[in-house]
Parts: C-alpha cells; sequence; structure tokens
C-alpha cells in the first residue's frame, strides 16, 4: 500500500525515549526529502507513566500536529501499555486505520483474543520483537530500546533510508543539538552510559540497524507493504 502519508503513534512509559524517537524519524525524513513533523503527548513526566509521542510523515506539507487519532502504524514500547492499561487510548490500538502495523515490543503474544479478532477484521498486521532484549545485545543498555522501535518501523515501512537515519543520530547526539524539557534528562542518562560520544552513535546505530534487518525480513515473508510515496505514480 502507498500512502501519501505515514501517521505513527508510538505509546510506552515514560523514560522510555519514544519523545527521543518521533523526533530521530522526524529528522531522518526530512534529509530523506519528505515532510514531516513529531510532537509529545504525556501528563505527569516522570518515568513509567503513560507517554505517547506522535510521528506524521508525507509527500506533501504537514500542518496538523495535535493528538494522532488515526494512525496508520502503532508502536507499544512496554507491554504494559497493553497488560496494564497505560495508554490514552483504550484499547491501545484504538483509531488506527484498516491496513494497518501493529508492532510491539515483547518477546511474547500480550493480546486477547478478542484483539486478535478485531485487528483480523481491520486487516492489521502485528510484529512482536523483543526490543529491550536485543537493545541490551547489542548496546549493553535497555536505554537503547527506543533505537530498536525505531529500526522497527523503518523495516516495515521504509518511510525513511538507513543512511538518513544514521545523520539524524549524528545530529540528535552531536554536540549542535540541545534537548529540553522531559527528553534532557533521558538523554543525558544515555550520554553517562557510554564512555565516549562515539561509542552512543555506534551502539545506537547498530541497534537500529538490527532491528531493521529484523522488521524487513518479517515484511518481506509476510507480504507487507505500507510505504511513503506518490499513489498515482506508484499506479
Amino acid at each position: 500500500m502507498i500512502k501519501k502519508r505515514l501517521n505513527i503513534r508510538m505509546s510506552g512509559l515514560g523514560g522510555q525515549g519514544a519523545v527521543t524517537a518521533a523526533h530521530v524519524m522526524a529528522m531522518a525524513a526530512n534529509r530523506d526529502g519528505k515532510f514531516s513533523i513529531s510532537n509529545p503527548f504525556f501528563g505527569a513526566e516522570k518515568r513509567m507513566a503513560p507517554a505517547e509521542s506522535y510521528c506524521r510523515i508525507g509527500i506533501e506539507r504537514i500542518y496538523d500536529r495535535g493528538e494522532l487519532v488515526f494512525p496508520d502504524v502503532i508502536e507499544v514500547f512496554h507491554p504494559q501499555v497493553i497488560t496494564m492499561g497505560k495508554s490514552y487510548t483504550m484499547p491501545f490500538y484504538s483509531g488506527i486505520k484498516e491496513g494497518g502495523v501493529v508492532i510491539i515490543n515483547s518477546a511474547q503474544n500480550l493480546l486477547s483474543e478478542e484483539d486478535i479478532e478485531r485487528l483480523k477484521d481491520l486487516n492489521v498486521a502485528v510484529f512482536y520483537i523483543a526490543g529491550t532484549e536485543l537493545a541490551i545485545e547489542v548496546a549493553g543498555t535497555e536505554l537503547s530500546t527506543n533505537m530498536t522501535m525505531i529500526g522497527s518501523v523503518a523495516g516495515i515501512t521504509k518511510c525513511v533510508s538507513m543512511e538518513a537515519l544514521d545523520g539524524a543520530l549524528q545530529e540528535r547526539f552531536g554536540k549542535k543539538f540541545v534537548a529540553s524539557g522531559g527528553t534532557a534528562s533521558l538523554d543525558e542518562a544515555i550520554k553517562k552510559k557510554f564512555a565516549k560520544k562515539e561509542m552512543l552513535l555506534q551502539k545506537n546505530l547498530a541497534t537500529v540497524k538490527r532491528a531493521y534487518e529484523i522488521a524487513s525480513e518479517w515484511a518481506e515473508k509476510n507480504k507487507i507493504e505500507l510505504k511513503v510515496g506518490n499513489p498515482a505514480v506508484a499506479a
């Protein structure tokens, strides 16, 4: 399916880097010559509190930046979003468009039979990835879990290129970028986890690439296609 715009809703808990993930995706899209907007949506600015962020990527200028009610892709950063209802929308997949994709950070199935049937009726594909475990394996820290989620959505949708993601990560964690608000503390925590900034960038990029490969292979195997482009030209 080729779309003029891809709407991504990232649902997680405070401190997981969902806001940073949306921002990196938007920056990468700009580098690829697309239009994009990212924005956060959260209540209490603290760890483990429900948090959402949105990333809109398209081939035409984007003006709306409010709550993303009808996403094409939903990323679940933490199992508690599903198991404990830590989400601003219930069920967590509320509003997802027909033919969309749900990406869940978990090594096991978390959906009820009712959820599975509902998503099946909407022709929504569900991709599970042990994102936190992968982050620990590749980067050596769970703080890079958001990198696995970035790699997953990019691998499935191809909405941004790996080259653009590399550049966006360089910009996001380089000296020129100054984080603000709730993301600043997370960025600093990640930086302290590594001895050198170069190591941070290397490990983050390696995590993104590994998740990208896993997700891309899954999408190809299951014939999942959800790309940003011009439908008229594609036809």
